[in-house]
């Protein structure tokens, strides 16, 4: 089913960026070098790396002026690598975290490339840990949120009754995102498709109307079809 490929798609893309780089690869690789692994794996490091980190940090700090605004540069980076070379984007965003520890968000992207690996599990850890410091991040609820989006497309084909368990806890995490932050586009057009999986055609249309109105980027020719075609516009 078209639509089925093209949410796969939209969650991360996991076959693309596998052809990068197989989560064997990784797991072999990240044995040797600890800048693969979260939090650089809370590993001591070396008298050499605690030097070059020092210069790093001066280095950013001259850029961004501030710690928290070097770490939020270092996770845009992270991102914007992520759909081409997935080891350097890992590399941004333990950076950041080298930058300010506090910064949550260092869990949306860190789950991301979890995610992006198939590592489903551990991107979910990720995103628990971040959310246990801050509740309402909301990069973190909507990516909690597809974490059980993506659980429910694996699970639906063979346990119906777990899968429409994901399915729920997916809208309840989203909306709680779009509770705080009703104008991201990526959470409206996952609430839409979520509702459109539901059944439930009025909140999946109220849902593409507020991501159109945003901008509408993340929706596909494709997912519109879909809609129109399970879901009738009611006439006004």
């Amino acid at each position: 089913m078209k639509t089925i490929l093209t949410i796969v798609a939209l969650l991360f893309s996991i076959t693309i960026f596998g052809q990068q780089m197989t989560w064997e690869q990784w797991e072999k690789e990240s044995q040797t070098n600890i800048r693969l692994l979260p939090k650089y794996g809370n590993i001591e490091k070396t008298k050499e790396q605690k030097k070059a980190d020092e210069e790093f940090i001066e280095t950013i700090l001259k850029q961004d002026s501030t710690h928290r605004k070097g770490s939020d540069h270092l996770i845009n980076l992270g991102f914007h690598y992520l759909y081409k070379d997935i080891k350097t984007a890992m590399y941004r965003f333990n950076q950041a975290y080298l930058l300010d520890s506090t910064n949550t968000d260092i869990y949306w992207g860190f789950g991301a490339v979890y995610m992006t690996l198939g590592q489903n599990q551990n991107a979910k850890e990720q995103y628990e840990e971040g959310l246990k410091k801050a509740p309402e991040n909301t990069h973190l609820l909507t990516d909690y949120g597809t974490y059980f989006m993506a659980q429910y497309y694996i699970l639906k084909p063979i346990e119906k009754d777990i899968a429409l368990q994901n399915l729920d806890s997916a809208i309840t995490y989203m909306t709680q995102s779009y509770n705080l932050d009703p104008i991201n586009q990526n959470t409206t057009f996952k609430l839409s498709v979520l509702y459109w999986n539901k059944g439930d055609c009025d909140n999946a249309w109220k849902y593409y109307d507020e991501c159109k109105a945003f901008g509408g980027q993340p929706i596909s020719e494709a997912y519109t079809k879909d809609l129109e075609k399970k879901c009738k516009r009611k006439r006004k």
